[in-house]
């Protein structure tokens, strides 16, 4: 009696099932790519990186499966993060900061799957201020030592912003870019951050939407929003080539970004 030839159609689809199992095993527990389309990070993160974020650093949420599924109450496995995380979190749509109906309104047009990348500088109780570009924390301004300016990629190197080190109270230091000090969220009120909330910032401090501005649909942001910190780069385009343009793909990639960590 002749044999049934191996393989066939059946053991395709099984090998595309089981590939599919495991690439969403391993994004919704260990590591899911994103990717960066604006800014707003300038100069740790540019449009066009991608990177991997770790969905274990900060343990697990709703947020961390696909679709955002409320399958999950809250965190499982929780870790405090640092400050100076870059994270990716899912946007709150809730404003206790706000009056009612200014948050009810907010609330309506928000989208909570909308995937939203910031540095954490304001832990839960941290009482938050900008004044003049400078950050306040708990009434302490934090340390900023002016380096080399930096020239906007975006802009082909026409537009030169100052450039910082900025050293948070836990000792961690990172770049952060302005325009001036006199910038639209360069002066706050005090901002309390609730309990199980986090106040985030962008880099580029003046191209940024983040907790400073109660109006931009961030605000303070639960711990069961975060998706992950951001660990990596493991590609990075400048997007000057169309995608025909297959002769050109080698000389759009920024090389020296590749397989570099975040920091």
């Amino acid at each position: 009696m002749a044999k049934k030839p191996a393989g066939g159609i059946g053991e395709t689809i099984k090998t595309i099932v089981y590939a599919i199992v495991i690439a969403l095993f391993i994004r919704t527990f260990f590591y899911e790519p994103f990717s960066i389309p604006s800014a707003s990070m300038v100069p740790t993160l540019l449009v066009g990186d991608y990177l991997f974020v770790s969905k274990f650093s900060f343990g697990y949420s709703r947020y961390s499966l696909p679709l955002g599924l409320p399958l999950i109450s809250g965190r499982l496995f929780f870790n405090e993060p640092r400050r100076g995380d870059v994270t990716v979190f899912k946007l709150p749509c809730k404003y206790p900061q706000l009056e009612p109906q200014v948050a009810a309104s907010l609330a309506a047009s928000c989208d909570p799957s909308t995937d939203f990348i910031k540095r954490i500088v304001g832990l839960p109780g941290d009482k938050m201020q900008m004044k003049a570009g400078i950050l306040y924390i708990n009434g302490t301004p934090i340390k900023r030592d002016r380096i080399e300016p930096y020239f906007d990629q975006e802009t082909n190197g026409t537009l030169t912003l100052t450039q910082y080190l900025e050293t948070l109270p836990n000792g961690y230091v990172h770049h952060i870019v302005e325009r001036s000090d006199n910038d639209t969220l360069d002066n706050t009120d005090v901002l309390t951050v609730p309990p199980g909330s986090y106040f985030m910032m962008g880099d580029n401090r003046d191209n940024s939407a983040d907790s400073r501005d109660p109006g931009s649909g961030v605000g303070f942001v639960p711990a069961e929003n975060l998706v992950g910190r951001a660990e990596f780069i493991f590609f990075s385009t400048d997007g000057y080539a169309r995608w025909w343009q297959i002769w050109r793909w080698p000389l759009t990639i920024r090389y020296g970004r590749l397989f570099s960590g975040i920091h």
